[in-house]
Protein backbone atom coordinates (compact mmCIF):
# COMPACT_ATOMS: atom_id res chain seq x y z
CA UNK A 1 0.00 0.00 0.00
CA UNK A 2 1.07 3.69 -0.57
CA UNK A 3 0.84 6.62 1.45
CA UNK A 4 2.05 10.33 -0.20
CA UNK A 5 2.60 13.04 1.97
CA UNK A 6 1.61 15.50 -0.61
CA UNK A 7 -1.92 14.78 0.80
CA UNK A 8 -0.73 16.13 4.35
CA UNK A 9 -1.99 20.06 4.36
CA UNK A 10 0.19 22.52 5.81
CA UNK A 11 -1.85 23.02 8.93
CA UNK A 12 -1.06 18.86 9.51
CA UNK A 13 2.28 19.24 8.82
CA UNK A 14 2.74 21.91 11.92
CA UNK A 15 1.54 19.84 15.07
CA UNK A 16 3.33 16.33 15.61
CA UNK A 17 0.01 15.28 17.39
CA UNK A 18 -2.15 15.82 14.60
CA UNK A 19 0.27 14.70 12.02
CA UNK A 20 0.33 11.37 13.87
CA UNK A 21 -3.27 10.79 14.10
CA UNK A 22 -3.50 11.57 10.34
CA UNK A 23 -0.64 8.94 10.14
CA UNK A 24 -2.26 6.90 11.58
CA UNK A 25 -5.83 7.19 9.83
CA UNK A 26 -4.61 7.42 6.80
CA UNK A 27 -2.61 4.03 7.12
CA UNK A 28 -6.63 2.46 8.80
CA UNK A 29 -8.07 3.78 5.50
CA UNK A 30 -5.68 2.16 2.89
CA UNK A 31 -6.14 -1.04 4.79
CA UNK A 32 -9.97 -0.44 4.89
CA UNK A 33 -10.09 -1.07 8.57
CA UNK A 34 -12.43 0.80 10.94
CA UNK A 35 -10.65 3.88 12.57
CA UNK A 36 -10.09 3.28 16.06
CA UNK A 37 -7.67 6.38 16.98
CA UNK A 38 -10.16 7.60 20.15
CA UNK A 39 -9.66 4.20 21.56
CA UNK A 40 -5.75 4.00 21.44
CA UNK A 41 -4.85 7.71 21.81
CA UNK A 42 -5.51 8.70 24.80
CA UNK A 43 -3.75 7.65 28.08
CA UNK A 44 -0.39 6.95 26.90
CA UNK A 45 2.81 9.06 27.70
CA UNK A 46 4.49 10.85 24.83
CA UNK A 47 2.34 12.01 20.88
CA UNK A 48 5.04 8.67 19.24
CA UNK A 49 4.12 6.35 21.98
CA UNK A 50 0.46 6.85 20.76
CA UNK A 51 0.98 6.36 17.50
CA UNK A 52 3.32 3.03 18.18
CA UNK A 53 0.41 1.57 19.99
CA UNK A 54 -2.42 2.00 17.90
CA UNK A 55 0.10 0.11 15.05
CA UNK A 56 1.23 -2.81 18.15
CA UNK A 57 -1.85 -2.99 19.20
CA UNK A 58 -4.20 -2.49 16.70
CA UNK A 59 -3.28 -2.51 13.14
CA UNK A 60 -0.58 -5.05 13.24
CA UNK A 61 -2.46 -7.32 15.94
CA UNK A 62 -5.54 -7.45 13.32
CA UNK A 63 -3.53 -8.53 10.41
CA UNK A 64 -3.22 -11.86 9.15
CA UNK A 65 -0.02 -11.18 6.85
CA UNK A 66 2.32 -9.16 6.43
CA UNK A 67 1.76 -5.45 4.50
CA UNK A 68 4.44 -3.42 2.53
CA UNK A 69 3.88 0.44 3.48
CA UNK A 70 5.41 2.63 0.91
CA UNK A 71 5.75 6.46 2.36
CA UNK A 72 6.18 8.30 -0.98
CA UNK A 73 7.19 12.44 -1.03
CA UNK A 74 8.42 11.95 2.24
CA UNK A 75 10.26 15.42 1.08
CA UNK A 76 7.07 17.45 2.45
CA UNK A 77 8.10 16.07 5.85
CA UNK A 78 12.24 17.40 5.61
CA UNK A 79 10.34 20.73 5.80
CA UNK A 80 9.13 20.71 8.98
CA UNK A 81 12.25 19.62 11.19
CA UNK A 82 10.71 19.24 14.17
CA UNK A 83 8.09 16.95 12.97
CA UNK A 84 10.33 15.04 11.09
CA UNK A 85 12.98 14.70 13.83
CA UNK A 86 10.39 12.60 15.56
CA UNK A 87 8.90 11.19 12.52
CA UNK A 88 12.09 9.54 11.03
CA UNK A 89 13.52 8.42 14.88
CA UNK A 90 10.12 6.60 15.29
CA UNK A 91 10.54 4.72 11.56
CA UNK A 92 14.24 3.67 12.58
CA UNK A 93 12.94 2.41 16.20
CA UNK A 94 9.67 0.44 13.95
CA UNK A 95 12.94 -1.01 11.70
CA UNK A 96 14.80 -1.99 14.77
CA UNK A 97 11.82 -3.48 16.24
CA UNK A 98 11.43 -5.71 13.62
CA UNK A 99 14.95 -7.49 14.00
CA UNK A 100 13.53 -9.19 17.18
CA UNK A 101 9.70 -8.64 17.16
CA UNK A 102 7.87 -10.99 15.26
CA UNK A 103 4.33 -8.88 15.60
CA UNK A 104 6.55 -5.95 13.94
CA UNK A 105 7.99 -8.36 11.40
CA UNK A 106 4.30 -7.91 10.15
CA UNK A 107 5.31 -4.22 8.54
CA UNK A 108 7.86 -3.46 5.57
CA UNK A 109 8.90 0.14 4.89
CA UNK A 110 9.71 1.71 1.84
CA UNK A 111 10.57 5.21 2.19
CA UNK A 112 11.24 7.29 -1.17
CA UNK A 113 12.21 11.04 -1.14
CA UNK A 114 13.50 12.55 -4.48
CA UNK A 115 16.12 14.94 -3.05
CA UNK A 116 19.12 14.38 -0.37
CA UNK A 117 17.83 14.63 3.33
CA UNK A 118 19.11 17.60 4.96
CA UNK A 119 17.47 17.75 8.20
CA UNK A 120 19.72 16.85 11.00
CA UNK A 121 19.12 13.72 12.82
CA UNK A 122 21.48 11.16 14.63
CA UNK A 123 22.72 8.49 13.15
CA UNK A 124 21.40 5.98 15.56
CA UNK A 125 17.67 7.19 15.07
CA UNK A 126 17.92 7.71 10.82
CA UNK A 127 16.05 5.08 9.03
CA UNK A 128 17.87 6.47 6.16
CA UNK A 129 21.09 4.70 6.77
CA UNK A 130 19.41 1.22 7.48
CA UNK A 131 17.71 -0.96 5.03
CA UNK A 132 18.93 -1.54 1.17
CA UNK A 133 19.31 1.82 -0.68
CA UNK A 134 18.08 2.26 -3.95
CA UNK A 135 19.26 5.20 -6.06
CA UNK A 136 16.85 5.66 -9.54
CA UNK A 137 19.51 5.93 -12.05
CA UNK A 138 19.61 7.67 -15.41
CA UNK A 139 18.48 5.37 -18.50
CA UNK A 140 21.09 4.61 -20.95
CA UNK A 141 20.82 4.85 -24.27
CA UNK A 142 20.11 1.45 -25.32
CA UNK A 143 17.50 1.14 -22.48
CA UNK A 144 16.33 4.69 -23.91
CA UNK A 145 15.83 3.07 -27.46
CA UNK A 146 13.75 0.25 -25.88
CA UNK A 147 11.60 2.25 -23.97
CA UNK A 148 10.88 4.49 -27.07
CA UNK A 149 10.01 1.28 -28.68
CA UNK A 150 7.66 0.03 -26.42
CA UNK A 151 5.52 3.50 -26.78
CA UNK A 152 5.47 2.35 -30.52
CA UNK A 153 7.23 5.74 -32.00
CA UNK A 154 8.54 5.58 -35.18
CA UNK A 155 11.24 8.21 -34.24
CA UNK A 156 14.02 8.91 -36.82
CA UNK A 157 17.59 9.23 -35.42
CA UNK A 158 17.44 12.59 -35.53
CA UNK A 159 14.59 12.53 -33.19
CA UNK A 160 15.55 10.38 -30.50
CA UNK A 161 18.99 12.52 -29.92
CA UNK A 162 16.45 15.73 -30.35
CA UNK A 163 14.28 13.91 -27.64
CA UNK A 164 17.83 12.42 -25.63
CA UNK A 165 19.74 15.81 -25.79
CA UNK A 166 16.28 17.59 -23.96
CA UNK A 167 15.54 15.01 -21.23
CA UNK A 168 18.42 13.22 -21.16
CA UNK A 169 17.77 9.43 -19.77
CA UNK A 170 15.98 11.38 -16.41
CA UNK A 171 13.24 8.29 -16.21
CA UNK A 172 10.34 10.57 -15.07
CA UNK A 173 10.88 13.30 -17.98
CA UNK A 174 11.55 10.60 -20.72
CA UNK A 175 9.07 8.16 -19.69
CA UNK A 176 5.82 11.75 -19.51
CA UNK A 177 7.33 12.86 -22.63
CA UNK A 178 6.85 9.21 -24.63
CA UNK A 179 3.56 8.83 -23.18
CA UNK A 180 2.26 12.06 -24.31
CA UNK A 181 4.16 10.98 -27.98
CA UNK A 182 2.27 7.48 -28.34
CA UNK A 183 -1.16 9.20 -27.40
CA UNK A 184 -0.86 11.70 -29.86
CA UNK A 185 -1.43 14.83 -27.25
CA UNK A 186 1.57 16.76 -28.87
CA UNK A 187 3.66 16.90 -31.34
CA UNK A 188 7.54 16.09 -31.23
CA UNK A 189 8.47 19.88 -32.40
CA UNK A 190 6.01 21.17 -29.79
CA UNK A 191 7.26 18.90 -26.80
CA UNK A 192 10.81 20.72 -27.73
CA UNK A 193 9.38 24.46 -28.00
CA UNK A 194 6.98 24.20 -25.05
CA UNK A 195 8.65 22.05 -22.22
CA UNK A 196 11.27 24.85 -20.89
CA UNK A 197 8.47 27.03 -20.16
CA UNK A 198 5.93 27.38 -18.28
CA UNK A 199 2.93 26.28 -19.56
CA UNK A 200 4.71 23.10 -21.07
CA UNK A 201 4.63 19.55 -19.99
CA UNK A 202 7.17 19.52 -17.19
CA UNK A 203 5.67 22.69 -15.59
CA UNK A 204 5.14 21.36 -11.88
CA UNK A 205 8.15 19.17 -12.11
CA UNK A 206 10.47 22.63 -12.87
CA UNK A 207 8.13 24.85 -10.65
CA UNK A 208 8.88 22.59 -7.83
CA UNK A 209 12.97 22.46 -8.37
CA UNK A 210 13.13 26.07 -8.62
CA UNK A 211 10.97 26.54 -5.17
CA UNK A 212 13.75 24.43 -3.60
CA UNK A 213 16.68 26.31 -5.25
CA UNK A 214 15.57 29.74 -4.07
CA UNK A 215 15.39 29.07 -0.62
CA UNK A 216 18.79 28.95 -0.96
CA UNK A 217 21.07 31.41 -2.29
CA UNK A 218 24.35 30.04 -2.52
CA UNK A 219 22.78 27.20 -4.65
CA UNK A 220 21.53 29.58 -6.73
CA UNK A 221 24.77 31.32 -7.38
CA UNK A 222 26.16 27.75 -8.12
CA UNK A 223 23.78 26.54 -10.52
CA UNK A 224 23.71 29.88 -12.06
CA UNK A 225 27.46 29.15 -13.03
CA UNK A 226 26.85 25.70 -14.04
CA UNK A 227 23.76 26.95 -16.49
CA UNK A 228 25.68 29.38 -18.26
CA UNK A 229 28.68 27.41 -18.91
CA UNK A 230 28.24 24.63 -21.95
CA UNK A 231 31.59 22.94 -20.48
CA UNK A 232 31.57 21.13 -16.90
CA UNK A 233 32.30 23.67 -14.22
CA UNK A 234 33.96 23.21 -10.69
CA UNK A 235 31.82 25.13 -7.74
CA UNK A 236 31.88 24.73 -3.97
CA UNK A 237 31.89 20.51 -3.18
CA UNK A 238 28.33 21.38 -0.57
CA UNK A 239 26.29 22.92 -3.32
CA UNK A 240 27.32 20.24 -6.08
CA UNK A 241 26.58 17.39 -3.92
CA UNK A 242 23.34 19.49 -3.02
CA UNK A 243 22.39 20.21 -6.52
CA UNK A 244 23.18 16.35 -7.63
CA UNK A 245 21.18 15.07 -5.33
CA UNK A 246 18.37 17.39 -6.12
CA UNK A 247 19.34 15.60 -9.66
CA UNK A 248 19.57 19.04 -11.38
CA UNK A 249 23.08 17.91 -12.48
CA UNK A 250 25.79 15.14 -13.09
CA UNK A 251 29.40 14.59 -12.56
CA UNK A 252 32.19 14.85 -14.27
CA UNK A 253 35.12 13.56 -12.32
CA UNK A 254 34.94 17.17 -9.70
CA UNK A 255 32.75 19.06 -12.16
CA UNK A 256 29.22 19.43 -12.58
CA UNK A 257 26.98 20.12 -15.92
CA UNK A 258 23.23 20.16 -16.11
CA UNK A 259 21.64 17.00 -16.49
CA UNK A 260 19.69 17.54 -18.90
CA UNK A 261 18.86 20.41 -21.82
CA UNK A 262 15.70 21.17 -20.32
CA UNK A 263 16.97 22.35 -17.03
CA UNK A 264 19.76 24.60 -18.39
CA UNK A 265 16.82 26.53 -20.73
CA UNK A 266 14.41 26.16 -18.00
CA UNK A 267 16.76 27.49 -14.92
CA UNK A 268 18.49 30.19 -17.42
CA UNK A 269 15.37 32.16 -18.33
CA UNK A 270 14.22 31.90 -14.58
CA UNK A 271 17.27 32.20 -12.55
CA UNK A 272 19.28 34.17 -14.99
CA UNK A 273 22.82 34.47 -14.33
Amino acid sequence: MRLSFQEADTKTLDDLDEFLQWFCSSVTEELEMEDRLADYWQGARGIVRRCKRYFERYLLTELDQPIVLGLDEVDQVFEHPDIATDFFGMLREWHEEGKSNPLWRKLHLVIVHSKEVYIPLSINRSPFNVGLPIELRELNASEIAILIDKHRLSLTAHQRQQLTELVGGHPYLLRAALYQLAHGRISLSQLLTEAPTEGGLYSDHLRRHLLNLEDNERLVAAFQQVIQSYQPVQIGSTEAFKLSSMGLVRYCGNEVMPLCDLYRQYFRSRLGG
